[in-house]
């Protein structure tokens, strides 16, 4: 007889794992890293990776029940933000 494989969950995702996760591409995950709106992320010696538990914090934040509905967070989209052009 065989043994059983034991299937594991992985516990972080590279960029186009954690993209596809969120239903998003690639290159926006990257963009919100780069402006800050996005989930939270480690970085691993050269690699970035996400915790699937943080990629679900930050796409809980958009959760909505109707369009009226102001939630009790705001996933912002992948661009500047004004308070990142602060000038001093």
């Amino acid at each position: 007889m065989t043994e059983p494989v034991a299937v594991t969950t992985p516990r972080y995702l590279k960029t186009p794992d954690a993209a596809i996760h969120l239903g998003l591409s690639a290159r926006t995950l990257e963009k919100h890293r780069c402006f800050g709106t996005g989930p939270v992320f480690r970085k691993l010696g050269g690699r970035i990776v996400y915790a699937i538990d943080d990629l679900e914090a930050w796409a809980a934040l958009g959760t909505r029940r109707s369009t009226s509905d102001t939630g009790t967070g705001v996933v912002h989209p992948a661009k500047r933000q004004p308070t990142d052009c602060v000038r001093r």
